[in-house]
C-alpha cells in the first residue's frame, strides 16, 4: 500500500480522493489501450497506477466497472469539449462551428482510447449501454439543439434538428470507425480534416438545397 492510499483507519480528504480515483482511471486507460480488455486486470492496472489492488476493488467493484468509469470519463471530457464549442458559437460562422465539431468527432472516434473502450463495450450489453449514454445518446441533443438554433436564426435550412443531425453524423463517420475497430490503419490528422471538411461541405449543400 502506498502513502497515499487510504488506511484502514481513515480516508483520504475528498479532493486528494478524486485526484486519486483520476490517477487511477488514466492508469486504466494506458493498460486497456496497451493490452486491450481481454488481457486488462486489476493487477495490473494497480502496479501502473501505485495502488493496492484492495483500493481498486474498494473504489470501482470489478473490472467492468472500472471500465465503464473509463467511458463515463471519456465522455464527460467529449460532452464538455462539443458543450463549450457550441455555447461559444452563437455569433460563429456554421461553417466553421459545424467543421470543428467534425473534426474533434473524427478524433475522438479513431483514437486510441476510443477505439479500445468500443472493443471494450462489444464484449458487454451493459458497457455498450454506458457507451451509448455516454456517447451518442447525450452529445446528439447538444448538437441538435445548436442545429435548431442556427435554424430559427436563418443561418441553416434544416426543418427536423435531430435527422439532420444524424445525417451531418453519417456524413462525418461514414464506415471510418468500424474499419478501425476492425484492425484497419487509423486515417491521419490530414486524412480526418479532408473527411471532416467534405461532410461538411455536403451538409451545407444539401441543407441550402431545400430553400
Amino acid at each position: 500500500m502506498t502513502g497515499s492510499e487510504p488506511s484502514r483507519r481513515g480516508r483520504l480528504p475528498r479532493a486528494e480522493r478524486e485526484t486519486r480515483r483520476q490517477e487511477i482511471v488514466d492508469a486504466a486507460r494506458a493498460e486497456l489501450v496497451e493490452s486491450g480488455f481481454d488481457r486488462l486486470t486489476m493487477a495490473a492496472v494497480a502496479r501502473r497506477a501505485g495502488a493496492s489492488k484492495e483500493t481498486l476493488y474498494a473504489w470501482f467493484g470489478s473490472r467492468e466497472q472500472l471500465v465503464a468509469a473509463l467511458i463515463e470519463d471519456n465522455a464527460d471530457a467529449s460532452a464538455e469539449r462539443v458543450a463549450a464549442l457550441l455555447e461559444g458559437a452563437a455569433a460563429g460562422d456554421p461553417r466553421e462551428v459545424l467543421t470543428a465539431y467534425a473534426r474533434g468527432l473524427l478524433e475522438l472516434l479513431c483514437g486510441e482510447s476510443s477505439i479500445a473502450l468500443n472493443r471494450a463495450a462489444m464484449t458487454s450489453p451493459e458497457l455498450a449501454a454506458t457507451l451509448l449514454a455516454g456517447g451518442r445518446h447525450r452529445v446528439g441533443p447538444l448538437v441538435e439543439a445548436y442545429l435548431a438554433r442556427a435554424s430559427t436564426a436563418g443561418e441553416l435550412d434544416v426543418p427536423d434538428p435531430a435527422e439532420w443531425f444524424s445525417l451531418l453524423y453519417g456524413l462525418v463517420v461514414q464506415d471510418t470507425q468500424i474499419r478501425v475497430l476492425l484492425g484497419e490503419r487509423p486515417p491521419s490528422p490530414r486524412e480526418r480534416r479532408r473527411q471532416a471538411d467534405q461532410a461538411v461541405e455536403r451538409f451545407l449543400a444539401l441543407s441550402a438545397g431545400l430553400g
